[in-house]
């Protein structure tokens, strides 16, 4: 006997022994056998009486319809078979009970499981995860879905801890459609059940969720990060720090974008206190909307391999409709995509210093890099974006 074989028969006597140890085995069978035996004694005793049953099938048509429908279709005569009918509409009645009891339990299981996060999400694709919560959480996804018209609220699955939370903004009807995964957004079953293989982008966010130390949080975000690369390399992920140190951390995890939240804020603070306004400017440029304030677009795939100067004198040439080019963002997208282009290029040269070389480029580029103003000669690359300001 094959191995596939031998492993089929036992499930088949894991399942059989199962089977005989439940006691609701037994109850079915005892139900079964009351079942068969009034339909013996209604054929019995009522073939003798102008009821209308002659032959066995009569009397099986009489139980089906009396167990499944609580309808007698023939008007039994004799005392035996009136009692055999009324066991019969007893037990139907209580077999109609105990399946719709039973289909109720299970869909109100089903939408429990959903409300609650532990439902496994089917058919996501191309979706964004956003791991982690935090007082104002709320602001966080209505500034996501705005600043994103991309993404439509069918498209967010929310990963943490705070079922009670989540349930009340999923109450909004703004964000009935969200869904949500709970569990730590660091384990992979938890991820796994989020889809996070087929999802495009996350963002993970300091989770406060539970009282965590900074430490804590920071470690977690890390650990969580390395696990949705190392499932998922294709996906695009940013990460939010508290402290600065674990910053290498993430770029050897290759995280796609770093946010560092008390940096930016102590930067802000410290402009504010010169008196010049420029709190009020970076406000102003970091909109709540995707039309105004920071533009990130792509180049025209015919301007990679121009300068700077040119790409500009076109911006300028079009009345600067899409707003100012104030710089490029290098380096864009996900790693794992950076470093198949750098292979392909290699393959233009395919020696073994070119693919080396190649592959030590991309290990330090720095993601996402801003660069101000460059110089006219400055060469575009791929992977590169324009930076622009809109009013």
């Amino acid at each position: 006997m094959s191995k596939k074989k031998q492993g089929s028969f036992k499930r088949f006597k894991r399942a059989l022994k199962y089977t005989l140890k439940n006691p609701l085995t037994y109850i079915w069978l005892l139900i079964f056998i009351i079942i068969a035996v009034a339909t013996i004694v209604v054929f019995a005793s009522e073939t003798q009486t102008e009821s209308g049953i002659e032959t066995m099938f009569d009397s099986v048509w009489f139980t089906l319809v009396a167990v499944f429908a609580a309808y007698f279709d023939y008007c039994v005569k004799s005392v035996p078979g009136r009692m055999s009918a009324l066991v019969l509409l007893v037990l139907g009645m209580l077999l109609f009970s105990a399946v719709t009891g039973k289909l109720a339990s299970y869909f109100m299981d089903l939408q429990m499981k959903k409300n609650k996060g532990l439902k496994k999400l089917k058919n996501m694709k191309g979706h964004f995860l956003l791991c982690g919560w935090r007082p104002g959480f709320e602001k966080i996804l209505d500034t996501v879905l705005t600043t994103n018209p991309d993404i439509t609220p069918d498209m967010v699955v929310m990963i943490n801890d705070s079922a009670e939370q989540i349930e009340q903004i999923r109450s909004q009807p703004r964000f009935k459609e969200l869904n949500y995964v709970s569990g730590d957004f660091s384990d992979e079953a938890v991820l796994k059940r989020a889809q996070i293989d087929t999802a495009e982008r996350a963002l993970v966010i300091c989770d406060r969720s539970k009282t965590y130390s900074d430490l804590e949080i920071d470690s977690r975000t890390v650990l969580a990060v390395l696990t949705m690369e190392n499932l998922n390399p294709g996906i695009y992920v940013a990460a939010e720090l508290i402290d600065a140190k674990f910053q290498k951390h993430l770029e050897m995890a290759h995280c796609d974008e770093i946010i560092l939240t008390q940096d930016y804020e102590h930067s802000l603070l410290a402009t504010a206190s010169s008196g010049m306004g420029y709190s009020n400017v970076i406000r102003a440029l970091i909109s709540d909307d995707a039309d105004t304030g920071i533009i990130i677009e792509d180049i025209p795939a015919s301007f990679i391999g121009k300068t700077y100067g040119e790409y500009e004198a076109h911006i300028e040439q079009n009345g600067n409709k899409g707003g100012v080019l104030v710089g490029l963002l290098l380096n864009t997208g996900n790693f794992h995509q950076r470093r198949k282009d750098a292979l392909r290029e290699a393959q233009k040269n395919p020696d073994i210093k070119s693919i080396v070389d190649n592959l030590k480029k991309v290990k330090t580029l720095k993601s996402n890099e801003p660069v101000l103003t460059p110089a006219p000669d400055f060469v575009i690359q791929k992977n590169t974006k324009a930076i622009l300001v809109r009013g």
